[in-house]
């Protein structure tokens, strides 16, 4: 007898398929949709520099220099990637993995916290990358090239998509990781800028839908390491060559999410549908989060704004701590609730109560606090020892209103002697929305101190005033943009 694929239709026939609604509804998003939000465009001015300020901090660091530049070094690639802050000029691939190593590294770019949680701004490698690439080439024929403009727009569009996913859709509850989600915004908006319609980001987004989500390992207790600092770069460079595919002609797979058994709502979901929340526009990027004063991840950044503001009454009483009660939010205790051994940097910035404990102690918070000789300060796992992590139903029932999205924490420490502070608790982050005129000062010192670390002092001015002041930046063309930001 004939084996027969189980798989194919009744009689052997082939049906043409409708490609599932969702993959329609952001292609048609990202094509045809214009964005006419003021509002939008003034915040992804003010992405782009908080993601290239934390870029240039993160040039600081071995562990992640080490991970840039070409595959074979030497490789010389014509109309290539400029890498801010670098010397490497990269094919587009290549090209989106650097910058978002950069962006990422620190752990100090924008946040969007839903059911799922991530980094927008992880995005801007697929698009600074091929929009850089692209306007070359075109360059190089005579037309016009991308503008800064256009990179705005289109980090409006990545924001919303993996934003949006992110209301309603979360994959941490099955283990995998928030990145698949950067994943599939690149690829749309990748798709989009090399040049292709309709079908072929449908194509592109299935095939990232197809590719499955990484695995959560690397964020967690006992694996807690340096890829959740490379995990998105790694998403936005194969979101890069999925595009690539899809406008050479590649294939896609129409019902890539819902096909029975073997899509990725049966497969990795375990039979949840994906579901768009509300319709697509500009919502994410007016209501992103920036991390404007420490690098800590953003469920805690309240945390440590409330122990600093406690660090005058404890600073001279360490000794005399009987215990600290930390009040937060579910998603806090499921990521960052952390006892036991730290072993690395990237463990303890996912460590509420070590970064608490360094807030009360030292009363500030930088990156250089995450590794040693810092991390041996034996005062640091002698307060984690005394603290008590309990949620505040409030604080989450908060965290998931349309109206609020706070993420709130409250710290209080008590004394042997039976004498307390007071309770301390911060409900909207620096970098809320709610907060915005009070941290755009804060961020100019961000972009100003990044600039200053990688750039001479009259260079880092300038590039400072077209980054934060100049009118006509978004005008400017994408590829002379880069060539600014270049370093030879």
């Amino acid at each position: 007898m004939a084996s027969h694929d189980a798989s194919a239709p009744a009689g052997g026939a082939t049906r043409p398929q409708e490609p599932d609604r969702v993959l329609v509804e952001i292609a048609d998003y990202v094509l045809n949709q214009a964005i006419d939000s003021e509002l939008a465009y003034r915040t992804a001015r003010w992405v782009l520099m908080d993601s290239l300020a934390a870029a240039f901090y993160a040039l600081a660091y071995p562990e992640c220099t080490k991970l840039l530049g070409p595959t074979v070094p030497g490789t010389i690639v014509p109309h290539g990637v400029k890498v801010p802050g670098t010397p490497y000029v990269l094919d587009p691939v290549e090209g989106a993995f650097n910058i978002t190593a950069l962006i990422r590294w620190l752990d100090y770019n924008d946040t969007f916290l839903a059911k799922e949680w991530g980094h927008p701004s992880d995005n801007l490698g697929a698009i600074l990358a091929v929009a850089d690439h692209v306007s070359r080439l075109r360059r190089s024929r005579g037309e016009a090239p991308y503008t800064v403009r256009d990179v705005l727009a289109m980090a409006i569009k990545a924001h919303e998509i993996q934003g949006v996913l992110s209301l309603e859709n979360s994959l941490n509850r099955f283990g995998f990781d928030h990145v698949h989600f950067v994943k599939v915004a690149s690829a749309a908006v990748a798709t989009a800028l090399w040049g292709g319609g309709r079908d072929e980001v449908v194509n592109a987004l299935s095939n990232a839908w197809i590719d499955g989500a990484a695995l959560r390992t690397y964020r967690h207790f006992p694996n807690t390491g340096s890829r959740k600092s490379w995990a998105a770069a790694d998403a936005v460079s194969r979101a890069v060559r999925l595009a690539l595919f899809a406008v050479k002609g590649e294939m896609g797979y129409p019902t890539a999410l819902s096909a029975p058994r073997w899509g990725f709502e049966d497969v990795v979901l375990r039979g949840e549908k994906v579901v768009l929340a509300r319709p697509l526009g500009s919502y994410v990027m007016e209501n992103v989060l920036f991390k404007i004063a420490y690098p800590a991840e953003f469920h805690g950044q309240t945390a440590v704004e409330a122990a600093l503001k406690l660090h005058p009454q404890v600073k001279d009483r360490l000794e005399e701590i009987e215990r600290i009660v930390i009040e937060t939010q579910e998603p806090a205790i499921r990521i960052i609730d952390k006892k036991g051994p730290l072993t690395n940097p990237a463990d303890r910035d996912h460590s509420l109560q070590y970064m608490t404990a360094v807030a009360l102690i030292y009363g500030e918070l930088t990156y250089q606090h995450y590794e040693e000789p810092i991390a041996s300060d034996p005062r640091i796992d002698a307060l984690r020892e005394k603290m008590v992590v309990v949620e505040n139903e409030r604080y989450s029932r908060d965290y998931l209103d349309p109206e609020k999205r706070s993420i709130a924490n409250a710290v209080q420490v008590f004394f042997r002697d039976g004498t307390a502070t007071e309770r301390v608790e911060v409900e909207y982050p620096l970098g809320h929305r709610r907060r915005r005129d009070e941290a755009l000062p804060l961020l100019h010192e961000k972009v100003r101190g990044a600039l200053r670390e990688v750039f001479p002092a009259k260079r880092a001015e300038r590039l400072f005033h077209l980054l934060a002041e100049d009118p006509a930046l978004p005008e400017m063309a994408v590829d002379r943009f880069l060539d600014e930001l270049h370093r030879p």
